[in-house]
């Protein structure tokens, strides 16, 4: 089947799709966009988490033919609404505090937080922890991930 997906705000088309093809899928290996991280293909850690028609959602546990017609933004797109060239503040702050170690998780986590943050601009910790439990990180202790949440927080305001 053909899918039509808008991504990042360009309209993509996927040919020869199965259906049952996940999401994750046709972005990482058929659109070229290999930001969004394949991991437990369960939707357990979160490492795929994209948005889909605005909402975050873990990309392997879409079906291919469900996102067709739709809108998804990746990690990759939030490097577009920084400017050429720039990162995100979201992404700017990870790389700052030491958020990143061995990267795998951190793709889900830069979208999760791009998410709480358009929801709550100054969240505390309990929030923080909270709309970031989908997300597992094998590497920190996750101290450093909170601490890069308060730091973009700050320069979005």
């Amino acid at each position: 089947m053909r899918v039509t997906i808008t991504v990042n705000g360009e309209q993509r088309v996927a040919d020869d799709v199965w259906a049952g093809e996940s999401l994750l899928y046709v972005l990482r290996e058929r659109l070229g966009l290999p930001g969004s991280k394949n991991a437990c293909e369960q939707g357990e850690c979160g490492s795929c988490t994209v948005y889909l028609d605005g909402v975050t959602c873990c990309a392997c546990l879409v079906a291919a033919g469900q996102a067709d017609g739709r809108s998804v933004d990746t990690v990759e797109g939030l490097s577009h609404h920084a400017g050429e060239g720039e990162l995100h503040p979201v992404q700017q702050a990870f790389v700052e505090t030491g958020a990143v170690q061995c990267g795998f998780c951190t793709p889900g986590l830069l979208v999760a937080t791009h998410d709480l943050l358009a929801r709550d601009p100054d969240p505390d910790d309990s929030e923080i922890r909270e709309a970031l439990a989908g997300n597992l990180c094998r590497c920190t202790g996750y101290e450093k991930i909170i601490e890069a949440v308060h730091l973009a927080a700050r320069r979005m305001r």
